[in-house]
C-alpha cells in the first residue's frame, strides 16, 4: 500500500523534492490529466511549502500570474494571490470590468496578449469550453481554478487535507451527498489515482458525468453511485457536500431545493457513517440547506483546514508548473 508521509515542520528530510519532469511549463486543466507520481508530488510539495514557506519566499522573483475571474471569489482569489505573493512573483487580477471572455475580446486574443505579458494565467471561468479554448491559445501555463466541469485545484487541497486528518490516502472511503458536479468530478478523478474508495449519493438526474465515472473505473478506481445517502455514508472515513445549486443552475434553485432535501448532511446523516467520520466542503455553504450548522461547526468538520489548504496548494501548483 502505498503511503504518503506527512510532512512536519521540523522534517527536514522533505524539503527536498525533486520534481517529475512531465509538470514543468504545462497546463493544468483536469486532475485526469495527472499521474499519480504527479499527484503524490504535488502534495509533498504542498505539505513542504506549508512546514518550510521560507525555502520558496523568492521561488517566483519575477513572475507574473494574471489571474482572471469570470465569478466573484472568496477562497479563490485570496488563496492564489496570497501564494503568487508569497513566492515572491505578482498577482494580477482581472474581474470582467477588465475581461470579458468572449464578448468584449475573443478567448483566443485574451490568451494570446496575455501570454505575450505574463507567466501563468489562472482562471475561474464559467463554462469549461473557455477553459479549454484558453489553453489552446495561450503560450504560458494556464490552470483551472474553477470551471463548470471541473476543480482540480480544490481536489488537490481536498486531498491534501485528508492526507493531514488521516494520515494516508490509500483506501480510504469518501463519500460525497448531493449535486454530481464540478468538484465531485475531479474527486472521483484523484480518488482513482491516489486509491481511495469513493461512494457518491445523488438525487436521480443529478448523477457525475458518465464520462469521468467511465475514466476512473477504466483506470482501476473504484466509484460506487447510489440514489441512498445513508447506503454512501455507512462506515465512510469523510462525508463531503457542497451546494445544490452550482453556477450555472441558478434558474432550478428552487426546484432543486425540495428534490436535495432529503440529501441534507446533519447529525443524524453522519451518526450513520460512524465516530471516525470527517466532514468536508469546498464552500460556500449555504447553511440550514445542504448541512447544518450542527455539522459545519462540529469537531469533526475539517471545512477550515480545506480552506487554509488552498493557499499551500496553490504554491504547490505553482512552483511544480512555473519554478
Amino acid at each position: 500500500m502505498r503511503k504518503l508521509k506527512i510532512v512536519a515542520p521540523g522534517d527536514t528530510e522533505s524539503v527536498l523534492l525533486v520534481r517529475p519532469p512531465t509538470l514543468a511549463h504545462r497546463h493544468l486543466i483536469s486532475l485526469h490529466d495527472l499521474t499519480p507520481p504527479e499527484i503524490d508530488y504535488l502534495l509533498k510539495l504542498a505539505q513542504t511549502a506549508k512546514a518550510h514557506p521560507a525555502q520558496y519566499r523568492h521561488a517566483l522573483d519575477n513572475h507574473s500570474v494574471a489571474m482572471i475571474f469570470e465569478k466573484p471569489s472568496l477562497r479563490n482569489r485570496v488563496t492564489f494571490e496570497l501564494a503568487v505573493g508569497q513566492l515572491g512573483g505578482q498577482g494580477l487580477y482581472m474581474g470582467t470590468d477588465e475581461v470579458e471572455l468572449g464578448k468584449r475580446e475573443a478567448v483566443k486574443d485574451v490568451a494570446r496578449n496575455l501570454s505575450r505579458l505574463v507567466d501563468a494565467i489562472v482562471a475561474r471561468v464559467r463554462q469549461h469550453q473557455t477553459m479549454l479554448e484558453l489553453a489552446e491559445h495561450a503560450a504560458v501555463t494556464v490552470i483551472n481554478g474553477y470551471s463548470d466541469f471541473e476543480h482540480p485545484c480544490q481536489a488537490l487541497s481536498d486531498y491534501m487535507t485528508l492526507l493531514e486528518s488521516k494520515g494516508y490516502l490509500e483506501g480510504l472511503t469518501l463519500a460525497w451527498v448531493g449535486d454530481g458536479n464540478n468538484v465531485a468530478h475531479s474527486l472521483i478523478y484523484g480518488a482513482a489515482r491516489l486509491g481511495v474508495h469513493m461512494r457518491l449519493a445523488t438525487p436521480a438526474g443529478h448523477e457525475p458525468d458518465r464520462s469521468v465515472v467511465a475514466d476512473a473505473k477504466r483506470e482501476g478506481g473504484d466509484v460506487t453511485l447510489t440514489h441512498d445517502p445513508v447506503e454512501a455514508v455507512a462506515g465512510a472515513d469523510a462525508v463531503y457536500t457542497d451546494v445544490w445549486t452550482s453556477i450555472g443552475f441558478e434558474d432550478e434553485a428552487e426546484s432543486r431545493e425540495e428534490v436535495f432535501r432529503p440529501y441534507q448532511v446533519n447529525a443524524q446523516l453522519l451518526r450513520a457513517a460512524g465516530p471516525q467520520v470527517t466532514f468536508m466542503h469546498s464552500q460556500p455553504a449555504r447553511r440550514g440547506e445542504e448541512v447544518t450548522d450542527e455539522v459545519m461547526d462540529s469537531p469533526c468538520s475539517l471545512v477550515y483546514d480545506q480552506v487554509e489548504n488552498r493557499l499551500h496548494m496553490q504554491k504547490a501548483i505553482l512552483l511544480a508548473l512555473l519554478s
